[in-house]
């Protein structure tokens, strides 16, 4: 049913979930797992550009930590993986690899963010949701007691 499925990620224990859904799906596919990390370059345009150049570095440095531990993850799992590091803005940098068939489900977790907040503040799993030629699995990342 999928071959490939993109779980994009930020690295924060809130798309553990997600992560561990994608890894799931992918096993009962036998599909590979798309890791995502998305440096958003929408805040940092008007950074002079050797401010810029070591922001990005350590913001690629996170991003490799986050898509690798997915890939490990997956490893475990027996499940292939790949991993991609790209900047841009993330709910558009989603929706282009769902767009050119690179992948044919995404799995992302949301905060779970609910009344006006939803409104005022956007997401990106809501534009994905919305955009999206593919399915969209959305994980409900675990609330704090």
């Amino acid at each position: 049913m999928y071959d490939r499925i993109l779980v994009p990620t930020d690295g924060s224990p809130e798309s553990e979930r997600a992560i561990e859904e994608a890894i799931g799906l992918a096993e009962l596919n036998d599909a590979t797992v798309v890791a995502l990390y998305v440096i958003d370059t929408r805040d940092y345009r008007s950074l002079p550009e050797a401010k810029w150049t070591a922001l990005r570095s350590e913001l690629e440095q996170e991003g490799k930590r986050a898509v690798e531990t997915v890939a490990e993850r997956a490893e475990e799992a027996g499940v292939s993986a790949e991993t991609i590091i790209e900047d841009g803005t993330p709910h558009e940098v989603i929706l282009e690899r769902t767009r050119d068939g690179d992948c044919d489900a995404v799995v992302m977790a949301t905060h779970g963010r609910s009344g006006i907040d939803r409104f005022l503040l956007g997401s990106v799993t809501e534009r994905v949701v919305r955009q999206s030629s593919v399915p969209v699995l959305v994980v409900r990342a675990e609330e704090e007691d």
